[in-house]
């Protein structure tokens, strides 16, 4: 790169940067603002004594404090800009830095990290492709850990500011929450725009995660490791391995290359504690965010484990001035990295080939998952001694040992933990080239196992084995193994694609398919109900309108004109005419002064009563109750017919009429039902048939759920097992289907029975513990968790 050019690039990187911590100064002001509003709700809710002062007192405190911090946050935010590579004066490695810290500060990592995880949970993706940007312009390998554009900086900042500004850390604790919902949003957006910046300044405009395998040997065009051609023109830090021969005109980093996996993040799993007790922190967390905290401590746990084995040989010189250990060193040949990879996918053909004579063959099944387990192992340490750094050796051994917990999970039935065997060499892959796979939960390829085996884990070895679920995951695999230099992106593919499975594979019985169809029926009429009665409201606020009818057009017509919407259509020629006999109520219950009205009044009430009781028909007021409201209307009428009062211009009620007939275009769709009146009995009405198999767990009246409540009932995937205690009842349900709206959520039972649950029922009871998810925790972490408990009792096999 000249010299010209390389000023050029670094102007461009530092550009994206200014205009990333821009975007991001600029919610910090609006987050003061959330955390007050959210501590001002919570000194109002009654609780304990102790609970309600605390309460009190955060904000007090965060009053007195609150443009204190601010002020400190927004000034050491545009600070930051001068540190790393954006201001020239980059760290030296912290993994070389051997120092105590103290309890305080580990407290201010562990607020951080959370923080600095839900952000980073959530902006992966348009994270990722901005620092292989950014490395493509700097020539670096990888950001700086002070980096600005590193979730972890801005965590950090905003949480040592409120505590120098005089806040306490159970305060930060209690509003993280908070914090994290309302930056997370803001800084996925100022990726996105330091993203689309670059790209309009050309800078990798398309990006191909294939390009960026890591591997050793030359980054020129000679071969890849999987025998593949390697572009020349692959930017460095991304396609430049550690040993890579440096082009002509460009400087060799200073720091020494490594090669992904572990060691590379030494320095930031070194601050994080490995385990421990929840703090008061996590408080107020739900049940699922609780679970994904202590994920994440196992991945970091783990992480700082390998870092503390591995991390240190970074530095190692060898002769000639490469490195050695994690790096790999100059000294690794690129036909080592080919052979590695290839051993890999020899590997990878070889199991595949057993697990079909492990199907085939018949035999015991605890037999067979024993020979599939010492296969995969022994195939684990001949792996092991062909690769070619510390680093790839544990990624290898760590991949084993997660993949001998899943196939030792009983709970997952047989033919399928086979299927999930076949991945751990596509993992293994996957693992070596991206190290974020150890960084995150929300890697597709955990993300892919996590929900499957959730699926699967509810099910009997019968109820799966030659099913479309069955079928569906040995699609998966295979499609996963049919492309292995494609990285993240085939899971992610798949991914997608088995989620819009399980939405068509739940739902398929025609038990279910009647329900969602009604439940979705019933949140459609209510929301529209509602709509409909805010736009009656806008065509009679100046209208002279007897407050009876008003009532009646409210409550009851509004519901009328819904579900004869849903029914026959907006335009249908029975809602049309339904919609007229509102313009005709309302112009015959206003004043007759005219003799020719009064006439018309006479000459068209047998029909308009004759409408208005087909209308009540529909929603299934009959009876006594439809009777009350014909005789209301029927005085309200005759009043209005004697009444001398000014009457209402015929140009209004035409109005009126032009208005109602073309309703859909005035209302929109975003409402939400907040109080959908469900039971059986307006199930059974759209049904038409019994809904004794349907148990409706609806909203309880009078009865205000809090949105953070709310928030719980929309992080439920579909597909998941549960076990929820009704009515003094244990059974365990699958989540089936969710509303489009996220009002109505629908659980089934392996006897047949459906539970149709509103948002806020759903909601309370997820705090109250009478719904529970089936697992604890997702496949993947409970793997990782195993993993690490084997190596912290036999460290030694890390690298063995």
């Amino acid at each position: 790169m000249s010299t010209a050019r390389s000023a050029s690039s670094l102007q461009l990187a530092r550009e994206a940067r200014e205009r990333f911590v821009a975007a991001t100064e600029g919610a910090i002001a609006p987050l003061a603002q959330a955390i007050r509003d959210r501590l001002t709700t919570v000194a109002s809710d009654v609780g304990s004594a102790r609970t309600m002062q605390e309460s009190r007192d955060d904000l007090v405190a965060f009053q007195g404090h609150a443009s204190q911090w601010v002020s400190l946050a927004q000034t050491g935010w545009r600070k930051a800009l001068g540190t790393g590579p954006a201001g020239g004066t980059s760290s030296a490695p912290a993994a070389l830095r051997l120092e105590l810290i103290g309890d305080e500060v580990v407290e201010s990592n562990i607020l951080a990290s959370r923080l600095a995880q839900t952000i980073h949970d959530k902006a992966s993706f348009e994270l990722s492709d901005l620092r292989l940007r950014i490395q493509h312009l700097e020539g670096t390998h990888e950001l700086d850990a002070r980096d600005v554009l590193k979730p972890e900086t801005l965590a950090k900042l905003l949480v040592e500011q409120w505590l120098a500004a005089g806040l306490s850390r159970e305060a930060w604790g209690r509003v993280q929450g908070t914090a994290q919902q309302a930056l997370a949003d803001v800084v996925v957006k100022a990726y996105e725009s330091a993203n689309a910046f670059l790209i309009a300044q050309g800078v990798m405009p398309e990006i191909d995660l294939k390009s960026f395998v890591r591997r050793t040997g030359d980054s020129g065009g000679g071969p890849s490791s999987m025998g593949m051609p390697v572009s020349s023109s692959m930017p460095m830090g991304q396609g430049a391995p550690a040993g890579a021969a440096v082009p002509h005109g460009q400087q060799q980093p200073s720091q020494p290359l490594q090669r992904p996996g572990f060691a590379f993040q030494a320095s930031h799993a070194a601050s994080v504690p490995s385990s421990g007790p929840a703090s008061s922190s996590m408080m107020g967390s739900s049940p699922l965010a609780f679970a994904r905290q202590r994920a994440q401590t196992a991945l970091l746990s783990l992480k700082r484990f390998v870092a503390a084995r591995i991390g240190g040989e970074a530095g190692a010189s060898q002769p000639g001035g490469g490195t050695t250990g994690t790096g790999g060193g100059v000294a690794a040949p690129r036909v080592f990295s080919r052979t590695f990879a290839g051993a890999i996918a020899d590997a990878e053909v070889a199991y595949r080939m057993a697990a079909t004579q492990y199907m085939d063959g018949g035999g015991e099944q605890a037999t067979l998952i024993q020979q599939t387990a010492v296969d995969l192992r022994r195939r684990t340490a001949e792996l092991k001694k062909r690769a070619p750094t510390t680093a790839d050796k544990a990624t290898v051994e760590i991949v084993a040992l997660m993949f001998q917990a899943i196939l030792a999970e009983e709970r997952i039935p047989f033919s399928a933990r086979v299927w999930f065997a076949r991945l751990q060499m596509p993992v293994l892959r996957v693992a070596i080239a991206e190290p974020e796979f150890f960084g995150t939960l929300q890697h597709p390829a955990r993300m892919l196992i996590d929900r499957m085996g959730s699926c699967v884990m509810g099910f009997d070895a019968a109820a799966i084995t030659g099913s479309a679920l069955e079928n569906e995951i040995k699609r998966v695999v295979q499609v996963i193994e049919q492309y292995p230099e494609t990285g993240q992106r085939v899971f992610k593919l798949v991914f997608d694609e088995f989620v819009a499975f399980l939405s068509r594979y739940l739902t398929q019985s025609d038990a279910t398919q009647r329900v969602m169809s009604v439940a979705q029926q019933v949140e459609q009429k209510e929301t529209m109900a509602i709509q409909y009665t805010i736009e009656l409201r806008k065509m009679l606020n100046d209208m002279p309108v007897r407050d009876e009818i008003r009532e009646f057009l409210f409550k009851v017509w509004a519901e009328v004109l819904a579900i004869a919407a849903l029914r026959y259509g907006a335009q249908g020629e029975h809602t049309v005419m339904l919609k007229r006999v509102a313009s005709e109520l309302v112009w015959a219950a206003s004043a007759k002064p005219n003799r020719a009205d009064r006439a018309r009044v006479i000459q068209d009430l047998p029909q308009l009563l004759q409408r208005l009781r087909q209308g009540m028909d529909l929603l299934g007021i009959v009876g006594e109750p439809q009777e009350g409201h014909i005789k209301t209307i029927g005085a309200t009428l005759t009043d209005a017919f004697m009444s001398k009062t000014e009457a209402i211009p015929q140009a209004k009620i035409e109005a009126m009429a032009e208005r109602l007939a073309h309703l859909e275009d005035f209302v929109t769709d975003d409402g939400s039902a907040s109080s959908l009146p469900l039971d059986a009995q307006s199930i059974e009405l759209l049904l038409g048939v019994d809904a004794t198999a349907i148990e409706v767990i609806s909203d309880t009246a009078g009865v205000k759920v809090a949105e953070d409540m709310l928030a719980w009932t929309h992080e439920l995937q579909v597909g998941n097992w549960f076990m929820l205690d009704h009515n003094d009842r244990v059974t365990q349900v699958q989540f089936v289907w969710r509303s489009d709206r996220k009002q109505l959520h629908l659980f089934a039972s392996a006897d047949g029975r459906s539970f149709l649950i509103q948002a806020g029922r759903l909601a309370m009871y997820l705090q109250a513990g009478l719904l529970v998810p089936a697992e604890e925790e997702t496949l993947t972490a409970r793997a990782t968790r195993e993993a690490l408990a084997k190596l912290d009792a036999n460290p030694e096999r890390l690298l063995n």
